[in-house]
């Protein structure tokens, strides 16, 4: 097998410019998590960092705050899921469809 450094290195110079771009975009990529039928709404960014929280007026009336916390957290899994699909849907676009899930840091 006959390798020629300068292509891997022109390879390697091509995926570094697109990761670059593609670290621009996850401040773009967002998503809404929700719970209990939107009593409960976090926004999550591309760099999986919580952008807003929303919580409904009522939610707190109940006084009840082991379900507003299990609200948060589960409006907080909602939202990083979303986003986390949303990133691996860019990753595909981003290496033609070939299945990063098995690389180191990609999970």
């Amino acid at each position: 097998m006959n390798i020629n450094p300068f292509d891997l290195l022109k390879n390697a110079q091509k995926i570094q410019e697109h990761m670059s771009g593609f670290q621009e975009k996850l401040g773009g990529i967002s998503a809404t998590g929700s719970a209990g039928a939107g009593m409960v709404e976090i926004d999550v960014n591309g760099k999986l960092e919580v952008i807003a929280v929303r919580i409904m007026p009522q939610t707190i009336d109940g006084g009840d705050v082991e379900m507003l916390q299990d609200l948060i957290m589960a409006a907080f899994t909602d939202g990083m899921a979303k986003v986390k699909e949303a990133i691996s849907s860019e990753v595909g676009a981003l290496t033609g469809g070939v299945n990063m899930a098995n690389f180191p840091g990609f999970q």
